[in-house]
């Protein structure tokens, strides 16, 4: 199961969706005060887009070592 190009492993995938799925439901479900729901999805969002960029990061690495390599 992926969704668009394959960044993540599966485990990461399904932490990533999880993290998602929770995020929403406290936004949606919890009464809270709409000051803690921005920054709660300010945070889901930049621990997102970093997992991802030290993701494709850490691949072009693992890339250039073995092209360098070789």
């Amino acid at each position: 199961m992926s969704f668009g190009p394959r960044v993540f492993s599966g485990l990461q995938e399904v932490l990533v969706l999880a993290l998602m799925l929770v995020s929403v439901f406290a936004i949606f479900y919890v009464d809270i005060d709409i000051t803690y729901k921005i920054g709660m999805v300010v945070i889901v969002f930049a621990v997102i887009f970093l997992t991802t960029l030290a993701t494709q990061m850490l691949k072009q690495q693992a890339e250039v070592k073995k092209a360098t390599a070789a």
